[in-house]
């Protein structure tokens, strides 16, 4: 019995080869394990934002702090200045 080329019986007339169903497989594969890998670089990427984010709000206080600071010092020393205590 001489049969044709392996592949699967879509309808009675049509039949797709084995090679493209394996070759739709791997592909699918593929694209799932990239959009896994894809999904993780984002995720680290959001961590270093929101870190970053932290940091500036951290920063922008401490500038607050040292102008607050600033501000005094110059009252002392104007004070100093003036020669009376502040």
């Amino acid at each position: 019995m001489a049969e044709g080329p392996v592949g699967i019986d879509i309808s009675g007339a049509r039949r797709i080869p084995l090679a493209v169903v394996v070759a739709i497989l791997a592909q699918t594969g593929a694209g799932l394990i990239w959009t896994g890998a894809a999904a993780e670089r984002i995720s680290v990427v959001e961590q270093r934002l929101d870190h970053a984010s932290a940091i500036g709000e951290r920063l922008a206080r401490l500038e607050a702090e040292v102008e607050s600071a600033r501000a005094s010092l110059e009252r002392v020393e104007k004070a100093l200045d003036q020669g009376r205590r502040p």
